[in-house]
């Protein structure tokens, strides 16, 4: 498992900045100049030879042009295979019979055309043969960071200060000697052995009102300020898009949701099951309100908490999950009304998030497809373990 935390770039003079500012440009302008030589090759290699490589114009060091090099070729080698992968998808769906998923794809596919791929925002990634760190040192800095055989006999020094999230995973992962150097901070790598925890199985419910509500009681809290999910979301969607006002209330939004996923329990658990939600809105008309739920940003970062833990995830389903009893199992669209759930067969009633969570965080049979456009939702079922499939 491989985490990365960032330390700023602050501490560091004018003069040093300068210099990695300057070696920066001058490897990005190398990169490009090797994509250009990789992008008409059909066999993309991962280490390019010698002669290329020397063959190109700058003042960086012969060791810095390779890592150029190793790094543009994993860049068009990524182009290309993303390009691959969608006309082999194509490719099944046509063979499988599925012309109308065919189309779509294909449209895809027209749209989004290869081309040659920019590296305007490509940041240097550095290996232990150019970076070296002193973390034990007498100064006011928590540690030391030393670039070199970068170019023009350069050596730059830059303090650093440790931040929380660079304690945490020092303490339990090894830090990697490789970087990457961007224009304010720069990345440090940490990889740890993975763990497998053993424990019970809870359910996950992702809500457009509260990020999460776990099958086990756990639910979302407002901040210290009372801000909710939906209360930030507002607050987007009343600023301009692009304004600094927009970007405050969606890092407001962020650090909200990352808050509250690092605030879940997951001690003693062994299974995490969340809603398999795709596609909500392609093709769909959405409210300015609900254009901003960003479900994707919540389910990867659950994902990436029950990672570093040793938690398995497990995507369910989620149809109907919001309108099935959890304790007898009826199902009727009805039951639901707004954050009030009422079953109207044996009359169980509590909040809608945590009941749809326990449902989840069951290994309910699977609704097909044809029982779905049936509808059968509308005058009420009863689903359960006994009825097998439906």
């Amino acid at each position: 498992m491989i985490r990365s935390t960032n330390i700023s770039l602050k501490e560091a003079n004018f003069g040093k900045c300068s210099e990695l500012c300057e070696f920066r440009t001058e490897y990005r302008n190398v990169i490009s100049l090797f994509v250009d030589i990789l992008w008409n090759l059909e066999e993309i290699p991962t280490l390019l030879p010698k002669d290329v490589t020397s063959s190109i114009d700058t003042w960086i060091s012969a060791r810095a042009r390779q890592a150029a090099a190793k790094q543009a070729s994993g860049i068009v080698r990524g182009t290309r295979k993303k390009h691959k992968q969608r006309f082999y998808v194509y490719n099944q769906l046509i063979k499988d019979g599925l012309y109308k998923k065919a189309r779509k794809l294909k449209k895809v596919i027209d749209a989004n055309p290869i081309t040659k791929p920019k590296i305007d925002h490509v940041n240097p990634e550095l290996d232990s043969r150019f970076v070296s760190f002193d973390l034990d040192n007498q100064t006011s800095f928590d540690g030391w960071l030393t670039i070199s055989s970068i170019g023009r006999n350069m050596k730059i020094k830059i303090p650093f200060k440790k931040t929380k999230n660079f304690n945490k995973w020092d303490s339990i992962a090894e830090m990697k000697n490789g970087i990457r150097l961007g224009n304010k901070r720069v990345t440090i790598m940490f990889e740890s052995e993975p763990t497998v925890a053993i424990g019970k199985t809870v359910g996950i419910d992702i809500g457009v009102k509260n990020v999460v509500t776990v099958s086990d009681g756990q639910v979302d809290s407002p901040d210290i300020h009372n801000h909710t999910l939906e209360t930030i979301q507002r607050k987007i969607s009343r600023r301009k898009k692009g304004s600094t006002g927009f970007k405050k209330a969606c890092q407001h939004r962020k650090n909200h949701i990352n808050r509250m996923i690092n605030s879940i329990n997951l001690d003693g658990v062994g299974i995490v099951r969340i809603e398999n939600i795709k596609d909500l809105r392609r093709g769909k008309k959405s409210s300015r309100l609900l254009s901003h739920w960003t479900y994707t940003e919540i389910t990867g970062k659950i994902e990436l908490a029950c990672e570093e833990r040793g938690v398995r995830v497990e995507h369910v389903n989620p149809t109907y999950t919001s309108q099935r009893c959890s304790k007898c199992g009826w199902t009727r669209k009805r039951n639901r009304r707004g954050k009030e759930f009422r079953c109207s067969a044996c009359g169980f009633a509590c909040d809608a998030d945590l009941n749809a969570s326990v449902n989840i965080s069951l290994d309910l049979p699977r609704i097909s497809k044809k029982k779905r456009l049936e509808k059968k939702n509308l005058s009420g079922f009863f689903w359960n373990f006994k009825v097998g499939s439906l």
